[in-house]
């Protein structure tokens, strides 16, 4: 009796369909990408370095707690309200600026706060110091974040074009695409020197 041989599988196919499958997961996977905000550090002071005193006024407490709730100056607040705070805190106008290079800057004729005499003097001695817990979610210490950077965005663009016809953050993307301009250098410069971004995170409570 003939033996009946088996039917062979070709393999070759196999390994074509399983290279076809394989590029085809790599372009079509999403990667998860770590979200976070960007700071630039600030460097270590001289060794006789010593720290200005400042007034408790020009500092807005912001405060996250374990639970995500939300206090600022002590109160309950919601997140969708802290822009808001933010720019009537740093806009307030109540006083004179800095000394800077033995040059005082006075006070602020570009703020349209309420000048009151218990909030900021000007918006380069508004500090906003945020505070979070050790459980405190990432995502709502982003968020919050998030939100007072809108802040200084929002009074950046509305000196911007009231001094120069154009938000600031096309201002600044011009200049980034035109480095050598020194006129838009310039421009550049002070928005930010009007309104400095002073974002200071504090240690984490346990």
């Amino acid at each position: 009796m003939a033996r009946r041989e088996n039917p062979e599988i070709n393999a070759g196919s196999m390994a074509d369909i399983a290279f076809l499958l394989l590029i085809f997961f790599l372009v079509t996977t999403t990667m998860n990408v770590d979200s976070g905000v960007s700071k630039k550090l600030s460097e270590k002071p001289p060794a006789d370095y010593v720290p200005p005193i400042i007034k408790e006024k020009n500092i807005f407490e912001v405060n996250i707690n374990r639970n995500n709730e939300l206090l600022v100056e002590g109160e309950r607040m919601e997140i969708k309200d802290l822009k808001e705070a933010a720019i009537e805190f740093i806009d307030n106008g109540g006083g004179d600026g800095k000394v800077e290079n033995g040059v005082a800057s006075g006070p602020c004729n570009y703020c349209k706060g309420e000048r009151s005499e218990s909030s900021s003097d000007h918006p380069n001695k508004a500090i906003i110091s945020v505070q979070s817990d050790r459980l405190t979610e990432y995502g709502t210490y982003l968020t919050v974040q998030d939100q007072l950077l809108k802040a200084y965005s929002f009074l950046r663009n509305r000196l911007s074009v009231e001094k120069y016809k154009v938000p600031f953050e096309e201002l600044e993307k011009e200049y980034k695409d035109n480095m050598t301009n020194e006129n838009l250098k310039k421009k550049v410069e002070f928005i930010k020197t009007a309104y400095p971004q002073i974002i200071s995170d504090q240690e984490p409570t346990k």
